[in-house]
């Protein structure tokens, strides 16, 4: 039975790994922050869809911005795969909270490569990075691969290039398996709620129910390479099990507005957003990347993997489960 470490695991993307791992029948250790209110509401239910004697979901309380406790971590788990996933992941939020952001994001990457070059040379470990679209900011070319350079344009995407580089320079120094996941925007039930996709299929589903009235946004013309995270997750795990660690973009190639997001999502249930939506200046990022869309040719050919969920089917994905959590039902709308 292999053992996998994933930090950032009552994420959604951890989450989603979480699930993928288990179901491969690996044994999974995940990192939780310690916090006075229950954080753990994404993989609660693999401890209810399990007898207690098949328990393979293990979790340890530590934090990305303290090295020593991960040190002891790894040398206790011994796990095959790490997947670095935990960050503050808001790139609005990262404005307000730089350092934080970098602390986490940036030298939190460095904490977990130097705990596991702390194991040693006789125990190999392969490591998964997730990297982010946001690196590329606004590129002066579209798509963006794996050869386009960088151009972050907030506090989040200048520490994921940070942890980019130190990947491939403890890649190449001391010839770790390490990979990075440069993923494009990836979506689902689980998104923070706070998150703009998220945040309109919650909306929307809380109109429905009345409980609102209005939907406050922010820039509704950026535009995103959006995919469904289940088909993303599969791709981190495809990462480590190849022969030579290298770096990929995962992407679906296609680019849609958040004016495009709520077209569709509001037209699942015969609304038009225009009535329900306004714009609020606070929302707004210092400085804002225009367009994201990527090129994942090279996944294609040497991962063979391809999104499995297009974008009219995400949103629908996501309104269904919303309304569903407002006691809605979805069948009354065709969903």
């Amino acid at each position: 039975m292999k053992t996998a470490f994933i930090t950032g695991i009552t994420g959604q993307d951890g989450s989603h790994l979480a699930d993928l791992l288990i179901a491969k029948g690996y044994e999974v250790h995940g990192v939780i922050r310690r916090s006075s209110a229950f954080n753990t509401g994404r993989i609660m239910h693999i401890y209810q869809d399990v007898h207690q004697e098949d328990v393979r979901l293990h979790l340890h309380y530590g934090d990305l911005t303290d090295g020593d406790p991960l040190m002891r971590l790894l040398d206790k788990i011994q796990p095959d795969e790490i997947y670095n996933l935990g960050a503050q992941s808001h790139v609005r939020i990262s404005f307000d909270a730089p350092l934080y952001t970098a602390d986490v994001a940036a030298l939190g990457t460095l904490r977990m490569l130097e705990a596991l070059r702390s194991l040693g040379a006789d125990h190999v470990v392969r490591f998964y990075q997730a990297s982010s679209s946001e690196m590329f900011g606004n590129s002066k070319e579209t798509p963006q691969n794996e050869n386009t350079p960088f151009r972050p344009t907030s506090p989040y995407a200048c520490a994921k290039v940070f942890a980019f580089h130190q990947a491939c320079q403890y890649r190449e120094a001391y010839g770790i398996h390490a990979s990075n996941g440069i993923l494009f925007n990836h979506e689902g039930p689980r998104r923070g709620e706070t998150f703009v996709t998220r945040k309109i299929t919650r909306g929307l589903a809380r109109i429905m129910d009345g409980k609102d009235q209005k939907l406050f946004l922010g820039n509704i013309d950026a535009k995103r390479d959006w995919g469904y995270v289940a088909d993303y997750v599969e791709a981190m795990w495809l990462m480590l099990q190849q022969d030579e660690p290298d770096d990929y973009v995962i992407a679906t190639g296609k680019m849609y507005s958040v004016r495009d997001f709520l077209d569709r999502a509001f037209s699942l249930v015969g609304r038009d957003w225009r009535d329900f939506v306004e714009i609020d200046p606070r929302y707004f990022r210092p400085s804002d990347v225009a367009e994201l869309c990527g090129d994942a040719s090279k996944a294609r050919t040497k991962l063979g993997w391809a999104p499995s969920t297009d974008f009219d089917e995400l949103v629908r994905i996501m309104v269904a489960a919303d309304l569903e959590a407002e006691n809605l039902d979805p069948t009354k709308y065709g969903l």
